[in-house]
């Protein structure tokens, strides 16, 4: 059993999905893999090694599906909270959230074709389905979440302006999806029922618009000229009778982020993830309806779907979410991305070689990971070495200070107050 410290280095686990990106391409492989071990039915004792297959997610914190264990003595990470909830998490979090689990989930996703066209259900929904497909729906929360790019990262997310949308509605392969009552202006409704009807077609149909629409030249489709570029990509990935290519490329922001760009998916948020490297974070919660990029069998109800949506963000801008300065960093090398939900903020610190870093103590936990290279961890007068890979849980109350090592320090820390 682990004594109370200010932090304690972990073991995590890293998923395979087809999506994910092959054996040492897969940022979340090379992260796992430098850890001090690999969790395997609990055998903290097997070693860690990639494998010819593709990696998409290495987990990081407490929920059961993949769950972080103290790295020193193989117990679950979630125990050694429950044994000591307000020394570790925080009288304050303890009532705010009504447990000791922690309110939220980090991961490193490594994506190299897309994910499926999905959103998470909101509290109500999620209640509600997690009580009648228990199997399926594996918590009762809602699921809003943010994406961090390491890299180049593309993806999906929210819809078009309504303008922008109607002028490619105009096109003759698309028109067949407008609803048959026509109003002066497009608006959410209507977009609502477009999304229906592309979701409902069935696969000659699809396959009829997708070829149609390849056809045309590129000045056609005016400032979304990428969709007869990106629309054979997406079709050699799944098909082109896949629903989700209609819905993505006609009604979607299709963003491409820089290494530090972030992106912030609300609850009911339609998006999907294309390509890249990411830290993303999320409430606690693994639930998602899916209906696009993906086979016909693993698709949700389109009703469900559908009846969940919500319409914001309404541009690639609006999906942005800007980085704040971390008003509790001393040097001010570290940016604190805020999403409007009470479950988590994310911090980035970055440093070059030799230079220093001193964070304030949040009242809350936090999980932390060396994304890139290594520093000299000090937590509340404790000294650790954090390594590229190596994952903390961060007690609340903990003061940090960090010292970066000869190739500087990438960090990335989620928390909750």
């Amino acid at each position: 059993m682990a004594t109370l410290e200010p932090v304690y280095q972990l073991k995590c686990s890293c998923n395979s999905y087809p999506w994910g990106r092959q054996c040492e391409e897969s940022a979340a492989a090379r992260l796992c893999a430098k850890q001090p071990g690999w969790v395997d039915q609990k055998d903290l004792s097997k070693p860690f090694t990639i494998e010819d297959k593709p990696y998409a997610e290495m987990w990081m914190g407490t929920y059961p599906t993949l769950p972080s264990y103290v790295a020193s003595t193989g117990e679950d990470l979630q125990d050694l909270l429950d044994k000591h909830a307000d020394e570790l998490v925080g009288k304050q979090v303890v009532e705010k959230f009504g447990h000791s689990k922690l309110p939220f989930l980090p991961k490193v996703l490594s994506i190299a074709k897309a994910l499926p066209l999905q959103l998470h259900p909101n509290k109500g929904l999620a209640a509600k389905l997690h009580e009648k497909h228990p199997d399926q729906f594996t918590d009762p929360n809602h699921k809003p979440e943010i994406a961090l790019a390491l890299g180049e990262f593309e993806a999906f997310c929210g819809f078009k302006p309504l303008g922008q949308m109607n002028k490619l509605m105009q096109l003759d392969p698309l028109k067949k999806y407008m609803p048959s009552i026509s109003k002066p202006d497009f608006d959410d409704q209507q977009l609502k029922a477009v999304v229906k009807k592309m979701l409902e077609a069935d696969d000659e149909s699809v396959k009829e618009t997708y070829n149609a629409l390849t056809s045309l030249a590129e000045k056609d489709f005016g400032p979304d000229d990428y969709i007869p570029k990106l629309a054979p990509r997406l079709a050699e990935q799944y098909s082109e009778a896949d629903p989700g290519l209609l819905v993505a490329l006609i009604t979607m922001n299709y963003l491409v982020l820089q290494r530090g760009e972030s992106i912030y998916i609300p609850a009911d948020g339609i998006h999907a993830y294309l390509s890249g490297d990411i830290i993303e974070c999320m409430a606690r919660s693994n639930n998602v309806l899916n209906t696009g990029f993906c086979p016909r069998s693993d698709r949700d109800n389109v009703d469900l779907f559908i009846s969940c949506l919500t319409f914001t963000p309404h541009s690639g801008e609006e999906a942005m979410l800007k980085p704040q300065s971390f008003e509790r960093s001393k040097e001010q090398k570290t940016l604190r991305f805020a999403p409007p939900l009470s479950e988590f903020d994310m911090l980035q610190t970055t440093l070059k070689s030799g230079e220093n870093e001193s964070l304030g103590a949040v009242k809350g936990p936090g999980i932390l990971i060396a994304t890139e290279g290594s520093a000299q961890l000090k937590a509340n007068g404790k000294k650790v070495e954090l390594k590229e890979g190596q994952v903390f849980f961060v007690a609340q109350g903990t003061a940090l200070e960090f010292e970066a090592g000869g190739e500087g320090l990438l960090m990335h820390m989620a928390y909750v107050e």
